[in-house]
């Protein structure tokens, strides 16, 4: 049997995605968004997401859109506000929005963790601020550190410039980066 991954069809690519699905999303603020993708899954209705993102989306397209719709219950990222940022303030401030934020290196290393099977691993950041109160914490060598867990999805939207039959993926200039 020969693998083929590729999809046409947004509408196909994003038939998987159920309620309360964990997804996580690409780009680093607007630059890499798969804009696309968040719109169709706007269009395919799925509610009660889990987001997890560098950000909380920027005006009303994309993610921003996506949450404007109150399709989403929760957003784990780094960076909540920005001058664009106007449907997660909104809804954050009404108390229709959860929000976990996570510092940037420890959110890619939460991810990268999961991918890798790790569950959980400790690091000193965040140490000593709001985002360590209920964190197990720990001393090595002296030092106080915390536990983190892995950040695990059911789905990731990816924009690329290109993908082949077996699911890699090509980028093109600086998009790649989250």
């Amino acid at each position: 049997m020969q693998i083929n991954k590729i999809k046409t069809e947004i509408a196909e690519m994003l038939s998987d995605v159920f309620d309360g699905a964990t997804i996580m999303v690409g780009g680093f603020g607007e630059a890499g968004s798969p804009i696309e993708l968040l719109h169709g899954l706007i269009d395919h209705g799925a509610k009660d997401l889990t987001i997890i993102a560098n950000n909380s989306g920027n005006g009303r397209v994309g993610l921003g859109a996506l949450i404007g719709q109150k399709q989403v219950k929760k957003v784990i990222c780094s960076f909540a506000r920005s001058a664009k940022g106007i449907t997660f303030q909104e809804l954050y401030n009404k108390g229709e929005i959860e929000l976990e934020v996570v510092p940037q290196g420890t959110l890619a290393e939460r991810i990268r963790a999961a991918g890798s099977g790790i569950p959980a691993f400790y690091t000193a950041t965040a140490v000593g601020t709001p985002l360590a109160i209920g964190k197990e914490e720990k001393i090595f060598n002296g030092k106080k550190y915390i536990l983190e867990e892995a950040l695990n999805a059911d789905f990731a939207l990816i924009k690329a410039d290109v993908s082949d039959r077996y699911g890699n993926l090509t980028f093109k200039k600086n998009c790649k980066k989250f």
